[in-house]
């Protein structure tokens, strides 16, 4: 069994609704434990695109690491995302991001390879990331980086977080 983070965010066509695909794909791979509100926020990188929804979805399964990772992409490609290659931060229907997992024992579980790297290397820098994981799992801890409560009150996350608007009526409850 794994325990893993997943970031999913939205810009392009219905946001809401490709979060609540993405939650409901996420569902039939795994158990979802917790699913964040979700927060419009500005686009990070290339800040000229459409505002994001965001949010985080925790979950456990009997999957590697790879496995989870395979799946998001799936996710992304039946949700039309595209990837461009020359555009780093381009926008997307949808972004699924295994951002931290942990062992069964609780162990964090740390890849570096050409398509993996664990924790996600820009977690710790982002709020939209980050806020999200705090309201579902106020104890949390970024692997490498502490405290996931600290790293959000950071004087340096101070503007972003200020920029994210929760969007209580946007909803992605896991049918049952």
């Amino acid at each position: 069994m794994t325990s893993v983070v997943f970031s999913i965010g939205s810009n392009l066509g219905d946001r809401a609704e490709h979060l609540r695909f993405a939650v409901r794909r996420l569902a039939e791979f795994g158990e979802v434990a917790a699913v964040s509100g979700v927060y419009e926020t500005p686009p990070w990188g290339d800040t000229e695109q459409p505002a994001y929804y965001n949010a985080v979805v925790l979950m456990t399964g009997a999957h590697s690491v790879e496995e989870w990772l395979l799946h998001a992409h799936q996710i992304e490609h039946e949700a039309g995302r595209v990837r461009h290659q020359a555009r780093r931060y381009s926008p997307r229907t949808l972004d699924v991001d295994l951002v931290a997992a942990w062992t069964d024992e609780g162990g964090p579980i740390l890849r570096t390879t050409p398509e993996l790297t664990l924790p996600h290397p820009h977690a710790h820098q982002r709020a939209f990331v980050l806020r999200p994981w705090l309201e579902v799992q106020p104890y949390a801890q970024l692997p490498g980086h502490g405290w996931v409560n600290d790293l959000v009150l950071a004087d340096a996350m101070a503007a972003e977080v200020a920029a994210m608007t929760a969007l209580p009526e946007v909803r992605l409850e896991v049918e049952s």
